[in-house]
């Protein structure tokens, strides 16, 4: 379910997911279907670590990658979940075709 909330989404970025809503920053983002794409491939391995397991999972990759990174957008978007999302919001396939665990 699609929803907008600029409140919820931290500074910086247009958009989250938190299972099972994709939270947008703005009205504008409902048109861009790439985006969407990647905030629903997010949902998948949301549901196959049972929510919780994947923000903790989450939660310490990044923390991992910002310790050796030094910079919060490498440490971003160098997570195994972010890193999948990002190959992936131009297969609009993907979601049908992924293999569990596919952000290993």
């Amino acid at each position: 379910m699609i929803l907008l909330c600029k409140y919820i989404i931290p500074k910086g970025y247009r958009d989250i997911t938190l299972y099972p809503f994709v939270f947008l920053k703005d009205i504008i983002q409902k048109e861009n279907v790439v985006l969407l794409n990647d905030e629903r491939i997010h949902i998948t391995p949301q549901k196959e670590l049972l929510v919780l397991f994947f923000y903790v999972w989450y939660i310490v990759e990044f923390l991992i990658r910002l310790l050796s990174s030094k910079n919060w957008n490498t440490a971003h978007r160098n997570i195994s979940f972010e890193r999948e999302a990002y190959t992936h919001e131009s297969n609009f396939e993907c979601i049908k075709k992924r293999p569990s665990w596919a952000f290993f």
